[in-house]
């Protein structure tokens, strides 16, 4: 490895935009489930043409390199090596422009998604995708691993808001594919390569997001069920009667609910813990003269049908606000924990976390705390377990996949894969679908210079 690449990418970049030593070492994680930055050098270019040089240096050199963003992810996708350079674009940070006509969004990928809804907003325009990380995690990194989060029921996936994008390859080529349509068949649809790809074919630097209307009524409410079909009854009571306007829907065993609120928690208890489960039902639309009537319409109607058992809606801004704390109130879950996202039927999700409880008996000092965004089929399990000695980690990562294989689930419903799930990739994977990724990553990328080891892994192959 060449000991001047460092040198050189500074002549590229400029004074300051090389950072090495201590300030390294330093570099704050804003969630306390990572680990410190081990890379040589983190490097901060200030656009598209200086990616495309450092990238063009790097590759000559098969110096690897991460893309490091706001490292709020939860699978190891921005691990970084002594060996390694991490790439940070947080200095590419415009909202370039928003088109209230065309409803969208160019920005680049170091804007925060936080800063991304505040410009919609201001835009009379409401950015689609929400998650709890949203003052941290960059466009970048969201569309890098097509981040799911809290309104996928009703606006889907970051892929589904990715009208185009701007690419850098491993060997500097810039790939400009700034499409602003909703509808464009011309060729192939290149962008759709790198959007949850987590980084591994090349460096997203700019992005062009659909928006919509900012909505004009908010209703949310906080429900109690005694069981999970009581669940899965009102969920489908809400897509039944709310067609359109249905936004969230969020479950959590009181495992997670107690452990948020008080006494226990921080937070005030809307309802009080120790009712087996909760659900947070949201609904936004554009009927202000009735809307209102319908959502307490559809709360009547699970109450009279047994469904939900306790409720509370929110009558403020403030209120919601506070409601949806409770569901983004994570960190005291996961911060001991093994965390996985997995995706499976809706009418199973109860079944399965009954299921993983009884594996989990056999490895004392666990406990799984679920949540998730059941209207998406997708639901995180935080497996709490202070000791995660490797045979501990194993155990218990073997316990949820293997669980989840009768119910023919998928190990990542919107983490991603990086390093920590690679290994039960083929889980969910074909061997014929992995084989055409491993294609796809020495095509773009010959040297494998970029996060080398996630996903997929073609060091193995040497």
């Amino acid at each position: 490895m060449s000991s001047d690449i460092l040198a050189a990418i500074a002549a590229v970049l400029g004074d300051g935009r090389v950072v090495t030593g201590d300030a390294v070492a330093s570099h704050d994680f804003p969630w306390d489930t990572h680990d410190t930055c081990r890379a040589r050098a983190i490097v901060y270019p200030r656009s598209t043409a200086e990616v495309s040089r450092m990238l063009a240096l790097c590759n000559e050199r098969s110096q690897s390199v991460v893309p490091f963003g706001g490292t709020t992810g939860l699978v190891q996708g921005c691990a970084t090596t002594p060996d390694d350079i991490a790439l940070s674009l947080q200095h590419m940070s415009r909202v370039e422009e928003v088109d209230p006509d065309e409803q969208t969004m160019t920005a680049e990928a170091g804007v925060t998604m936080l800063e991304a809804q505040d410009a919609a907003a201001r835009a009379g325009l409401y950015f689609p995708v929400d998650i709890g990380a949203r003052s941290n995690c960059m466009l970048g990194g969201i569309v890098s691993t097509n981040a799911g989060g809290t309104k996928v029921i009703r606006y889907g996936m970051t892929r589904d808001s990715v009208l185009g994008l701007e690419a850098v390859l491993a060997d500097g080529t810039v790939l400009s594919s700034m499409n602003r349509y909703l509808k464009n068949n011309s060729g192939f649809d290149l962008k759709q390569l790198f959007i949850g790809s987590e980084g591994v074919l090349g460096v997203v630097t700019r992005v062009v997001f659909r928006l919509h209307a900012r909505r004009l009524t908010h209703n949310v409410a906080l429900l109690a069920c005694a069981d999970f079909p009581s669940v899965v009854a009102t969920l489908a009571t809400a897509q039944r009667h709310l067609p359109g306007s249905l936004t969230g829907f969020e479950v959590m065993w009181n495992r997670f609910y107690e452990r948020v609120v008080a006494p226990q928690g921080r937070l005030d208890a809307p309802l009080s813990p120790g009712q087996p489960l909760y659900v947070l039902l949201e609904a936004m639309g554009n009927y202000p003269a009735h809307d209102d009537d319908r959502f307490a319409a559809i709360l009547e109607t699970l109450f009279s049908e047994g469904a939900v058992t306790d409720g509370v809606v929110a009558k403020s801004d403030r209120e919601r606000e506070a409601l949806w704390a409770i569901r983004h109130e994570v960190e005291p879950v996961i911060e001991h924990s093994h965390n996985f996202d997995v995706s499976l039927r809706r009418a199973d999700a109860g079944d399965y976390v009954a299921a993983l409880d009884a594996a989990l008996a056999g490895i004392p000092g666990t406990e799984a705390v679920a949540f998730g965004h059941l209207g998406d089929n997708n639901l995180h399990v935080c497996v709490q377990m202070r000791d995660k000695a490797p045979v501990r980690v194993r155990a218990v990562e073997q316990a949820v996949y293997e669980t989840l294989g009768p119910y023919a689930g998928a190990i990542s419903a919107e983490h991603g894969i990086g390093l920590e799930k690679r290994p039960y990739l083929a889980l969910s994977r074909s061997p014929a679908e992995i084989e055409l990724m491993r294609r796809l990553k020495r095509m773009l990328d010959p040297n494998n210079i970029l996060n080398p080891g996630k996903v997929v892994d073609l060091a193995a192959e040497n």
